[in-house]
Formats: C-alpha cells, sequence, structure tokens
C-alpha cells in the first residue's frame, strides 16, 4: 500500500498486480478515499460482474461501520445503491461507458479504478479507451487517475499503454495451496463424471467446503444432480449453484459462510474466478474449462465454443482456496498439459459482436484509429458491426450517427435491441416491445416446450406459470421490461391499428434481426433458409415448423453440430412486407443463366436479404443487361469458365514476376496486375467488349482469350516482357530450354551435360532473378534442385557424377564441369 500511494503522488496511472486475496478489491478504493491529491472528489471502481459490483461494496461498507448507498454504493443494472454522500461508486462496466457518454469529463470524479482488468471484457475496453480520450481532451487542469489491478496482469502492455505507468506488485498474504493433477484430458471426454469422483474424493480426504469450476449451467446442473443422488445420506452437505442468472438470494446463499456443522459444494462458472470471496472454502476443483462467445463476422452470427481456460485464469481459480486457510486445487488434466495452455485468456474485442462498440464510438464522433487500445478492434468485425448499424439506420452511409442512432445509442440495449424498442413504440406496441425486448437481454426464461417466442411472452405474462428453477429469471424479466418502458416517452408516431395481433412480435423480431428472417425450405419441413444466406434447422419437431416464414432470435451450433440450431423464434405474415417492413424488401432484375438448357433466364424478384418474396419473368433484355448476366455468370464460375491454354497461362505468370520484381516504394508498378482476382474484378473492362455475341455457354469457349489479355499490356511492354521474362533459355549446349513461372523462384529444368562450363546460375529480368535449376540425367529424372550452380560443381557434383556414371556409362562424365564441353548428346561430338 505504500508504494501505491507513492506511485499516485507522482503519477496519474499505475498499475497494481496483486494476487487472489490480497485486499485489492475492498482495502484499495478505501485507502485512497482521503488521499490529499483526490481533493474530495469520488472514486469509480469498475467490476466485471454484477455479483462482485455487489459483493464489494457490501463488504467496504461494513468494513466503514455504514449502510451501502451511504460512502459506497453500488450501481448495476436494474439495481443501484447511491446517494449525495455516496464518494465510491461500485459500477459494472456498461454504466461507466454510458455515463461518460453524457459526460466525457467525469467531471466529479478522481480515480476510475478497472478490477479485474485481466479478463478484457469488451465493455472495460471501451470504458478504458473512452476514459483515456475523454481525460485528454477535458482534464488539464485537474487530472482524472486512472488505476488497472488484476492477480494477473499483461503488466508491460498495460503499462506502456498509459504512458509508461509504474507497476506496484503486491505479494499479497495468499495461503499456500498445494495442487493435485488429474489424468490428461482427452478430446471428447465427458466432464460432468470426472467432476463428480473428485468431489466425492474431496469431501472424504478435505476439510472445509468446497468450490467446483464448471463451464456453463447445463453442467452445473448434471453435476448437481449427480452429487445428490450421491449424497442423499448426507446431511452436513449443502449444494450451491452460482452463475449470473440466480436470483440475489441464491447467489449469497452461495458465498455466505456455511451454517455451523455444514460444508457447502458451490457449482460456479467463472463467475467466481474473481473479486467474490466464498466463505469457508479451502478446496477448488477445476475442470479447466468456459464457455466463451465467438462472433463470426461472416455470418453475422455468436456461436458458444467450449474451450480450456488461460494459465491465468488457472491461477486465479487456485487461488479462491488460499484466501482463508491453505488449500487444494484437484486441476482435471495433466502437468504436461498445463504447460501448452495459453498464457492469458483471448480479449474479448477480438472475437465479440462489436456492434454496441461501433455505435458508441459513433457517438463519440471518433473511429478506432483515433482511441488508445491495448488490442485493437478487427478490422472485419467492425465493418461487419458498421453494415449492421447502417442497416438498422443508426449510421448514414458516410458513418455518422443519425438521429435514430442518437436515440439508439442512449438506451441501455445492444443497439438491435434498441432499435426494437424505437421503432415498437413509434408504432403503438411499447408493451410487446419492452417485453420481447426483456427476453431477448436475458437467457431463455422456459427451457423445454419448443422455440416459440409466444410461450416466453404468455409467461411474463402471467398466462403461464414459471417453474421454479425459471421463476428467478421470469422475475429479472419483468424487472428489465418496466425499465425498458420507463425510457420510451416519446410520441407515438406511426401508431397501428389493431396492436393486440400476435403478427405483431414476428414484426417486432423482425426489426431487430432483419438477417434472421427465415424461409421454410419445404412445407413442414425442420429447416429454414436465412435472409442472410445461412440454413437453420430445429433439432427435433416444433409447432413453429407448420409456418413457412420466421424470424429467429437466437440459434448457433454447438461443438459438434454441423448445422445451426433455431432455439428461440417467431412466426412472420408475409403480408407485413407489404407495410411495417416494407424497409426490408429489395428489388433486383436477376439475369443468370440456366446451366442445363444453357440459356438466359430473367426475372424481377422481390427479395428479403438472400431470400426471394416473389418473380416474374422479364420479357425483354437490353444488351447491356444480358452483358452483365455474362460477367455475373464468369464471377460466379471463375476464370476457368474461359479458354485457358497452358502457355497463356505462363504468359500470366512472367507477367506478374516483372510486376513484383517492379514495384517501387509506393507500391506502384508500371506492369498491370493481371492476377485472376484482378481480372474478376474488372470484368466489365477488359471482357464485356468481347462477349456482345455470346448467346449459349458453349460461346465461351470460342473467344480468343489470348489477344484480349494480351491488349492489356501497353507498349512497350510486349517487348520487354519477351527479353526480361523470356518463355526460353539458351543453355551452353546450344539447347533453347522452356522456363517454367508456375513457382517462384522460376524453375529450369535442364539435362546436367547441357550445363557443362557455365559457371553461375543463369538469371533474367536484367540479372534482378536467378533461376532455380532442376538438374536432370540424361533420363530427364532430377538429380539435384539448386540455386547455386558454382557450388554445386564445387561440392556435390563429384558425388553426384559417381551415381551417374554407375548408372549411365555411356555417356560423359568429366572430372572439371567447368572445362567441359556442353552437350545435349551423350558425348560431344569427336570424343
Amino acid at each position: 500500500m505504500p508504494g501505491l500511494l507513492q506511485a499516485f503522488q507522482e503519477r496519474d496511472e499505475v498499475v497494481l498486480q496483486a494476487p487472489p486475496g490480497a485486499g485489492k478489491t475492498t482495502r484499495v478504493p478505501l485507502a485512497l478515499l482521503d488521499e490529499p491529491w483526490l481533493q474530495g472528489q469520488t472514486i469509480i471502481m469498475l467490476e466485471p460482474r454484477r455479483l462482485a459490483a455487489r459483493a464489494a461494496a457490501e463488504r467496504m461498507a461494513a468494513e466503514l461501520g455504514e449502510r451501502v448507498g451511504d460512502t459506497v454504493g453500488y450501481r448495476i443494472r436494474l439495481e443501484s445503491k447511491v446517494s449525495s454522500s455516496t464518494r465510491i461508486e461500485v459500477v459494472t462496466e456498461g454504466i461507466l461507458a454510458r455515463r461518460l457518454q453524457e459526460d466525457p469529463s467525469l467531471d466529479g470524479v478522481g480515480l476510475v479504478i478497472f478490477d479485474e482488468y485481466h479478463l478484457r471484457n469488451l465493455d472495460a475496453d471501451l470504458a478504458l479507451a473512452l476514459t483515456l480520450h475523454g481525460r485528454e481532451l477535458f482534464r488539464d487542469a485537474l487530472p482524472l487517475k486512472v488505476l488497472l489491478m488484476s492477480a494477473t496482469l499483461e503488466g508491460e502492455r498495460l503499462s506502456r499503454l498509459l504512458n509508461d505507468a509504474p507497476i506496484v506488485t503486491s505479494e499479497g498474504r495468499m495461503y499456500p495451496v498445494t495442487t493435485i493433477w488429474g489424468k490428461p484430458q482427452q478430446p471428447g471426454d465427458f466432464t460432468e463424471p470426472r467432476v463428480i469422483a473428485t468431489c466425492l474424493d474431496a469431501l472424504e480426504e478435505q476439510s472445509g467446503s468446497v468450490l467446483i469450476f464448471l463451464p456453463g449451467q447445463a453442467e452445473i446442473r448434471r453435476v448437481h444432480q449427480g452429487l445428490q443422488d450421491n449424497l442423499q445420506r448426507r446431511q452436513d452437505i449443502l449444494l450451491c449453484p452460482l452463475h449470473g442468472e440466480l436470483d440475489l438470494s441464491a447467489q449469497r446463499a452461495a458465498i455466505d459462510p456455511a451454517p455451523p456443522g455444514k460444508r457447502k459444494v458451490v457449482l460456479a462458472t467463472n463467475i467466481a474466478e474473481t473479486s467474490v470471496t466464498i466463505d469457508g472454502v479451502r478446496v477448488v476443483i477445476d475442470a479447466g474449462l468456459e464457455r466463451v462467445p465467438r462472433f463470426d463476422p461472416r455470418s453475422g452470427m455468436t456461436r458458444l465454443d467450449t474451450q480450456r481456460i488461460s494459465k491465468a485464469s488457472a491461477t486465479q481459480r487456485a487461488g479462491r482456496a488460499g484466501r482463508l486457510e491453505p488449500g487444494c486445487c484437484y486441476r482435471l488434466w495433466s502437468e504436461a498439459q498445463h504447460e501448452q495452455l495459453a498464457g492469458f485468456s483471448t480479449p474479448e474485442i477480438q472475437q465479440a459482436d462489436l456492434a454496441g462498440l461501433a455505435l458508441q464510438l459513433a457517438r463519440w464522433g471518433v473511429l478506432p484509429s483515433d482511441l488508445r487500445w491495448l488490442d485493437t478492434p478487427p478490422t472485419a468485425a467492425y465493418a461487419q458491426a458498421c453494415v449492421l448499424l447502417r442497416r438498422l439506420g443508426a449510421l448514414d452511409h458516410a458513418q455518422r450517427l443519425t438521429t435514430h442512432g442518437r436515440d439508439m445509442a442512449e438506451l441501455p440495449a445492444h443497439p438491435r435491441i434498441a432499435h426494437l424498442l424505437l421503432r415498437g413504440h413509434a408504432l403503438g406496441l411499447t408493451n410487446q416491445a419492452s417485453d420481447i425486448a426483456a427476453l431477448l437481454g436475458e437467457r431463455d426464461i422456459q427451457r423445454g416446450g419448443g422455440a416459440d417466442l409466444h410461450s416466453r411472452l404468455a409467461m411474463l405474462a402471467q398466462e403461464h406459470r414459471a417453474s421454479r428453477d425459471d421463476q428467478g429469471k421470469v422475475q429479472r424479466a419483468r424487472q428489465l421490461a418496466r425499465q425498458y418502458r420507463s425510457y420510451l416517452r416519446g410520441p407515438v408516431t406511426e401508431a397501428v391499428g389493431d396492436p393486440d395481433q400476435p403478427k405483431w412480435i414476428g414484426a417486432l423480431l423482425a426489426l431487430a434481426y432483419p438477417d434472421r428472417i427465415a424461409q421454410q425450405r419445404r412445407a413442414g419441413g425442420a429447416e429454414y433458409r436465412l435472409a442472410n444466406g445461412r440454413a437453420a434447422l430445429f433439432a427435433e419437431p416444433d409447432a413453429l415448423m407448420k409456418h413457412s416464414w420466421l424470424v429467429i432470435a437466437d440459434l448457433g451450433s454447438r461443438q459438434g453440430q454441423r448445422e445451426e440450431r433455431i432455439y428461440l423464434a417467431a412466426d412472420l405474415a408475409p403480408a407485413l412486407f407489404e407495410t411495417v417492413l416494407k424497409d426490408q424488401v429489395s428489388q433486383l432484375d436477376e439475369l443468370d443463366w440456366d446451366e442445363r438448357e444453357g440459356v438466359l433466364r430473367a426475372e424481377r424478384q422481390l427479395k428479403i436479404g438472400e431470400l426471394i418474396l416473389s418473380s416474374v419473368p422479364l420479357v425483354t433484355l437490353d444488351d447491356s443487361a444480358r452483358i452483365k448476366a455474362l460477367e455475373n455468370y464468369v464471377q460466379r464460375k471463375g476464370l476457368e469458365l474461359l479458354p485457358w491454354t497452358a502457355e497463356l497461362r505462363q504468359w500470366q505468370l512472367r507477367v506478374a514476376l516483372l510486376r513484383s520484381l517492379d514495384v517501387d516504394r509506393d507500391g506502384v508498378s508500371e506492369w498491370p496486375d493481371l492476377s485472376d482476382s484482378k481480372l474478376l474484378a474488372s470484368l466489365d473492362v477488359w471482357l464485356a467488349p468481347y462477349i456482345g455475341k455470346v448467346t449459349r455457354l458453349s460461346h465461351f469457349g470460342q473467344l480468343d482469350l489470348s489477344s484480349i489479355l494480351r491488349n492489356l499490356l501497353p507498349w512497350p511492354l510486349p517487348q520487354q516482357l519477351e527479353s526480361q521474362a523470356p518463355q526460353t533459355i539458351t543453355v551452353p549446349s546450344g539447347s533453347n530450354i522452356r522456363i517454367d513461372y508456375s513457382e517462384q523462384p522460376p524453375i529450369l529444368a535442364v539435362r546436367l551435360q547441357e550445363l557443362f562450363g557455365l559457371s553461375d546460375t543463369p538469371r533474367i529480368a536484367s540479372g534482378r532473378q536467378v533461376l532455380k535449376l532442376h538438374l536432370l540425367s540424361p533420363a530427364r529424372r532430377p538429380v539435384q534442385v539448386t540455386q547455386d550452380l558454382a557450388n554445386f560443381w564445387r561440392s556435390t557434383y563429384n558425388e553426384v557424377k559417381k551415381d551417374l556414371k554407375g548408372r549411365y556409362p555411356k555417356h560423359h562424365w568429366p572430372d572439371n564441369p567447368l572445362e567441359a564441353e556442353a552437350t545435349a548428346r551423350a558425348k560431344p561430338k569427336g570424343t
């Protein structure tokens, strides 16, 4: 602590690294509260999870002998306990990002603490980037200090990000933890039986409560059931699940001390990995797995992957066993496998849906390149996010925030959900939109019973009774729906006349997920094609399969599944494409070749993304449209559709070689780019003028492709091509040997005897390009490959000569090849 206090007297940025149990979360904010440089301002501390935020605030308030909401308070989703006297606010990361948008200077805040920053949540990276940028712009007079802290940090990288900030390290007071290694994990191993067996052994071998780390809720349920079956007679054991979807009372039961005479077995996701101390735990059982969302920019979908944890996460988890007394950690993998783990988890920013981040950056008025990041948002995912935002009307084509986008950014919801809420309110469907948004913003409130969203809405409206396990989720969804309704206060501008009709559920869902409107492939079937071009299916029969059109809210492929599975959807009335969803309909005149009949088909299509809503034949076609159809066909089929020859391919490669040798520092060359990709991208320039008379697919084969392509080389490049990258080269024997340009460097395959007397490797392109020699036997079989002929004669020839002399005794194999006469015959004339 003295080192930390000293660092803040000298600098405005500090990195603190301390092990689990050292007191970072609860000791540091209280110790800094009365520092002179704070000047009575407040401290904001970010926690990655709601449970940790609430627990940290409660613990610090207890240290002060106060209630939460006095000196120490918290703000999390759906809950806030602060007052005018609050000087330490513990918040979740999204709360800070929204506060920064409203007040970029963070007026009245003297210190922002990023706790457990090693988790690298997307919201934490965004909040840090905005904090640093806002501080640079507005906090010259009274600096805003920043503290990043964790048990496992990439300290040097973080220090560089914060202007070479000092790194304060604490050894902490963690008790020793004994590691007990398991058998090597194998692909396809079932985790739950090993966890159950290990837990039963630990209860016999060890004292104290047990904390088990599992990847997700499904595994928690199965292990819970297995332990219940095995511990029916053990009245001293309490089984306590712990994950983010449990209600507050269940979470408190998991982290509170066990009653006297009892032990707890806490079954947790990685929510228990950081910040939260679970009283009485001295045994950790780590399955070594975590479930992470991965966003695919190509499909616009997020899937859940189960993967091995990092070494940093393993250290954090093991530390839970040594916070209060010496403990032990059972790791269900081998010590050798541990060495193969990644050092740190992949930052969420590198594998997440970036739509929310892109919207917040647009609201801030910057591009990713304008901010400081530990890891910059990936270009492809960010571009995909901007495409979605334009489709939702949040950005214009110049990437500027629209009025609608500004309204979306002010709502604490994903851009899809924010768009649904605003459009639903404008249509007079505020209640339905708020309920749907709440259901989409939380985990599914109904396990089993089909994928229909209508059944969840009925449960939310108390028409259907939720199961005991789902009641907490239903209550949170209702609370969230009320919160959303409170945000929607503007005028209703496009009120529909029949707001109680069930059809509006599908319409509202389509507003949020226009790319997931889906059309059934065959009547009554399980498979659907989505507007984004992907396919999805029901894993088992579902009542929704009677509908030909759906909107899919939740789908994804789990490991071991080949297709996307539909988990949550609603039926969609096609008539809505003529009214509230008409903006999603595009008209396209589609011309394409029927490959079976070899004729051109033309039709006018109304489309929803990649889905065809309707089509009618086009009876008249102009030449430009037909040529465009031909271009599209070549684009789809590839250039192999055209009459290439081996010689023409070599000509293309010769041009490519000289282009690569001629590129200047600015990447410019006088030689044109004639690669397949460039040719495909410019069909309208070089191919279109020659295909006006193509009426059948077979006519492509009659094109003079060689002349068409050679015309792309301006004078005098054709002449230079022959001199700089010739088709053949003359060797000492007098033979003209063809050069093969299909590899780099180009290959000259020549019989060894034809190079006698040649001291150096042949070159082309005015000596800039050496050739790769494939030295052949008299039977034209390779005996050596080299780019250094002089070294071959000097060091390798004698060994090769012995072998060739034995196999080809009638041929001439001189002792000194540099003084011998080259020949294309068995022996030179006169020998």
